[in-house]
Formats: structure tokens, C-alpha cells, sequence
């Protein structure tokens, strides 16, 4: 049973995803009502957990150089998944293929971390994942292997739901993949006007390809909130045969 995944983001007009360089909001909008719309709308879309890329999971853990496994420590074959004691909590899920996150806790503000692994992660590491109650899936790639982990998470814990929550990489990975069922965007009533920066999808391919090739997006709901931010949410649909 794969999860359903709704892409929830936040961006400025321009599409664009670093929030301190962003317009502050006009004379008399506060800015903390402006911040506080991500986490409301989050709760109302009423997901078992959330998914953020490495970089974005870092936040909860210390990043090292991985310490990949040789062929002569673990030869060439499938990993076993493993499934720590979720104990009701939501699931803090994080895409991490070499194994470069190292955690101090099975949680992430209270939430079960589930690690998805690449294959040639060391024996030691997934030792040291374990020891703690983190739980890990094993993906082969940023695409194929996907939804394969996402499958194996929702089995394992019984989830019918999951935020996908950034970075724009892994926001990438997933629409190339074509894992994304619904997108939940906050347009944040600001600009940045660089070019450049990064956007709520940033698939790392060649100038032809077309990571959202096939998919087409249907509008069920736009909801202004308070200070002007606009809620915007659309479901993603095969393109319809021409």
C-alpha cells in the first residue's frame, strides 16, 4: 500500500523558497500570523507524517561524510528494511541514500524517524540506526526506488497519507517519479525577484528533460488567509490522451 502524498509548500509569489529573503509583509500584517499558516494547514491536511529531504533533515541530526560498505563487508544483494516501535507517533521520514545523517534520538519533534537508505550504506551504520529505534527502508535511487520505500513504510505502519515537505530536490525526485498525488501550496504574499534561487521543484536533469512530463493539475480549492497568504491545492492527474 503506497501512501498518498500531498506536496505542501510555501513559497513567495515568484515561486521562490528562501523565506528570509523575502518582502516583509505590508504596514499591519503581523508576521507571525504570515509564519504560523505552514503548520495550521499542515494539521488540516490530517497526514500520518511528513518527508523532507536530507539537507532539510539535517536540522534533527549531524551530518558526516558516509561511510559507504565495500563488497568484501557486504556483497551485492537487497537489504532488509527494518521497522523500529512506532509507539502511535507520527512519521518523520527522511531521504537520506548515503547514509550521511546521524541521529541522537528515534524522534524529530516527537515524530518516529524513518530513514530511506540507498543500498550500499555500511552494516555499521544501519547498526547504529537501529541501536537508537530509528526505523530504515532501502531505496535503490532518487526515482525507481521510491516508491518501493514509500510502499514498505505504508505496509509496515498502515498510513493512507504523507506530506511531502521539501526541499525542492526532493520535491523534484518525487514528481519525476510520479509519487506526488496532490499539491498544497501557500503562496506567501511577498517577492524575491532573484533569479536563481530555488523553487519548490528543482529536478537535477538535463536542459530536455521534463520531470512533470504526463501530468496535468486539476484546481479544488483556493482559500485566502489571514494577512493575504493564498491556499492553494490541486490534485495531479494523468495528462489526458490527446
Amino acid at each position: 500500500m503506497r501512501p498518498r502524498i500531498i506536496c505542501h509548500m510555501t513559497s513567495s509569489v515568484d515561486g521562490r523558497q528562501l523565506l528570509d529573503r523575502w518582502t516583509k509583509p505590508a504596514s499591519g500584517i503581523e508576521p507571525a500570523i504570515l509564519s504560523g499558516h505552514y503548520n495550521e494547514i499542515y494539521k488540516r491536511l490530517d497526514t500520518a507524517g511528513w518527508i523532507v529531504g536530507r539537507k532539510t533533515m539535517s536540522y534533527y541530526a549531524e551530518e558526516r561524510a558516509p561511510e559507504t560498505a565495500t563488497p568484501e563487508v557486504h556483497p551485492a544483494g537487497p537489504r532488509e528494511n527494518h521497522f523500529a516501535d512506532r509507539r502511535g507517533r507520527a512519521l518523520a521520514v527522511g531521504v537520506d541514500l548515503q547514509g550521511k545523517l546521524h541521529y541522537d534520538k528515534d524522534n524529530a519533534e516527537g515524530d518516529h524517524i524513518v530513514a530511506i537508505l540507498g543500498p550500499g550504506v555500511s552494516d555499521s551504520y544501519l547498526a547504529e540506526l537501529h541501536s537508537i529505534g530509528v526505523s530504515y527502508v532501502f531505496a535503490k535511487d532518487r526515482e525507481m526506488g521510491l516508491g518501493h520505500a514509500l510502499e514498505a513504510i505504508g505496509e509496515a505502519f498502515q498510513v493512507e497519507r504523507l506530506c511531502l515537505q521539501g526541499g525542492g530536490t526532493i520535491n523534484g525526485a518525487f514528481l519525476k517519479a510520479g509519487l506526488i498525488n496532490e499539491i498544497s501550496l501557500l503562496v506567501y504574499p511577498g517577492i524575491d525577484g532573484l533569479s536563481g534561487i530555488p523553487s519548490i521543484f528543482e529536478y537535477l536533469g538535463g536542459p530536455d528533460e521534463k520531470p512533470a512530463a504526463g501530468k496535468s493539475l486539476r484546481h479544488v480549492l483556493t482559500e485566502t488567509l489571514e494577512g493575504g497568504t493564498v491556499w492553494l491545492r490541486y490534485l495531479v492527474e494523468q495528462e489526458p490522451a490527446a
